[in-house]
């Protein structure tokens, strides 16, 4: 398409973005308006995609990173051909045009964007699994400059230099406003190049009204090594006098009076006739294989994160789209099994210390045909909330490992302690949450996370635990799996991971004084069965003591007592209530009265 027809295109883009906002009395119609020709010429000139199937593997990717410019994207996804909504109904409930894009709503949305700074990690992971499955395909992602000052999208920079992602064009719209005054370079474009370049990316600064500029930079970068910035200068607001370069309109509608005479600045101009080439197809077939099993015996000593490596290492050699990620900790994660193998190594990514861009490129991934295992350390999860978050509210599918969970991992402290990380991920929408307690059932949940879909953790543990499962046995979403039981429980022991052997030497101790207790172990926190568990409760002495390495907030007991509220139940819970210290791993349990000892002395508070 010619630069005056992009220029038609750029209006209609802006007048649509102009009325659907004003019709929904809310919106960010300014930030639609600096990237009117951006995004006319990517979508109606630069990509190439398949107008009817938004899943179409070989489609070039766009992310709308700036995702409160939502109604300028579902205007150009219209006047292709993509969508058929009214655009009137932006921002209404019955209406799949949200007020920043969701995934859940239209199918050519794949990732939920308006928390800023992440969408150029998604790209990353987007073209990072093209570039695994050999496709010709590109990720373009629209930016804006006042998120370049968060932190992760120098993660980003990072990554997709570091792995030539030569695929992946970030556009910036640097439009110089903010949502409350200029932002912190404004136009001082040749300080956003340097620092792309010195990340090691092309960088290039143009007239982002100028649609020749934009395409002619396009064209000369089309073959580039190494990842594209194109810094595109433009006025918030542009095409409407009133609001061009001023501040204090950011989020604002324009009002009915507004809207005509902003309207009478733009012309009315027609859809020019154009013609969008599919993309070149690439066929793709992942490598798939019988999945082998580790096989162990009853009381042998192994970590549950050694036989989570072990797992995915099966996992990999099994599916070629297995794609194990690490934040540069794969020899305590024991997540390196993949990479070691030669059988696998390219299956996987060293993401370095960047937990933020670990879950945004496992969206990305899992976004384009992938299936990606990211593992760090359970304390370190907490700075990537966010991108949880986000990911949850984009359907994702991936698994998250993470060892060294609580206060068992003895003398290295408080920071490396993961006493949150169960909180965070119930928190997280249609998560699942396993917390394995030894070698088989860290076996058996990881390769059921594999046939899961959203949002799946894996709690693993440091220590060494004793086998205590046969190989045969089977693993469920939702249950728990019962290890001692008789006719005349007094009450119920509940833990997980580590908690779970110590109530079965609290089960042991219990013996010698005369007091018999079932002992279950919660290896699915989320989702649960509370009634099948309610009942076994009723059945063995109608009392429970819960033990768990977390805090007390947000964690197993909490989820418990929300269950149990309504059963007349009683419940102890013991927890782990202040800032740790350093100490052995059976120190530490015992000071925190999460050990056999503290179990045994609640069960003998019970009345």
């Amino acid at each position: 398409m010619n630069t005056k027809d992009l220029k038609k295109i750029a209006n209609i883009l802006r007048r649509d973005s102009l009325i659907s906002t004003t019709t929904s009395g809310s919106g960010h119609p300014t930030s639609c308006l600096s990237c009117a020709e951006i995004v006319g010429t990517l979508f109606f000139s630069e990509m190439n995609y398949d107008v009817k199937n938004p899943d179409n593997p070989d489609n070039d990717e766009f992310i709308l990173s700036k995702g409160h410019a939502a109604p300028i994207l579902y205007s150009a996804l219209k006047h292709v051909g993509c969508i058929d909504e009214d655009l009137s109904t932006l921002r209404k409930l019955k209406s799949p045009l949200e007020g920043h894009p969701m995934p859940k709503s239209l199918r050519w949305i794949k990732v939920a964007t308006g928390s800023l700074g992440q969408g150029l990690s998604v790209g990353a992971g987007m073209a990072l699994s093209k570039k695994f499955q050999k496709r010709k395909s590109k990720i373009y992602v629209l930016m804006g400059d006042s998120e370049l000052a968060e932190g992760s999208v120098y993660e980003s920079l990072n990554f997709a230099s570091f792995y030539n992602l030569n695929n992946l064009v970030a556009i910036v719209d640097v439009n110089k406003l903010g949502q409350t005054r200029e932002t912190m370079f404004g136009y001082n474009l040749e300080n956003y190049k340097k620092k792309f370049e010195s990340f090691g990316w092309n960088a290039v600064i143009l007239n982002g009204h100028e649609t020749s500029e934009i395409l002619n930079s396009l064209k000369k970068l089309k073959n580039s090594k190494k990842p594209t910035v194109i810094l595109a200068k433009t006025v918030k607001g542009k095409g409407v006098s009133f609001l061009e370069g001023k501040n204090g309109w950011h989020g604002k509608a324009l009002s009915k009076k507004e809207l005509d005479e902003a309207l009478r600045e733009i012309p009315d101009d027609k859809i020019p006739k154009f013609n969008l080439p599919k993309p070149k197809k690439i066929l793709y077939n992942p490598i798939t294989k019988k999945l082998n099993s580790n096989y162990y015996k009853i009381g042998e000593e192994i970590s549950t994160r050694e036989a989570y490596g072990k797992a995915l290492l099966n996992l990999a050699k099994s599916d070629s789209r297995i794609i194990a990620i690490d934040s540069e900790v794969g020899n305590s994660t024991e997540s390196e099994y993949v990479e070691k193998n030669n059988e696998t190594k390219k299956q996987f990514v060293e993401n370095y210390i960047a937990e933020q861009n670990m879950i945004g490129l496992s969206l990305g991934l899992s976004k384009t045909g992938m299936k990606p295992f990211p593992s760090t350390f359970c304390a370190f999860l907490t700075r990537a909330f966010d991108q949880l978050r986000m990911s949850a509210l984009s359907s994702a599918n991936f698994t998250v490992c993470a060892s060294h969970a609580g206060v068992s991992i003895g003398e290295d402290g408080a920071s490396q302690m993961g006493l949150e990380d169960i909180s965070m991920f119930r928190s997280l929408p249609n998560s699942i949450i396993f917390y394995p307690s030894d070698a088989v059932s860290t076996e058996k949940l990881t390769i059921l996370s594999d046939k899961l879909n959203g949002i799946k953790y894996i709690r693993t543990t440091r220590p060494k635990t004793k086998v205590i499962y046969k190989n045969s046995e089977n693993f469920e979403v939702g249950d728990f799996k019962t290890l001692k039981e008789s006719n005349g429980d007094v009450a119920v022991l509940v833990g997980a991971g580590i908690t779970t052997h110590e109530n079965l030497s609290a089960f042991e101790k219990l013996k010698i004084k005369g007091k018999s207790v079932a002992v279950v172990d919660l290896f699915c926190i989320k989702p649960f069965d509370s009634d099948k568990f309610i009942k076994f409760v009723k059945d063995h002495g109608n009392k429970v003591v819960i033990s768990e390495d977390h805090h007390g907030e947000g964690g197993i007991g909490e989820m418990l007592k929300s269950e149990l509220k309504n059963s007349e139940i009683k419940i102890s819970h013991l927890f782990v209530g202040e800032i740790p210290h350093s100490g052995t791993e059976k120190e530490l349990l015992h000071k925190y009265k999460i050990d056999s000892d503290a179990i045994v002395d609640e069960v003998f508070k019970f009345k």
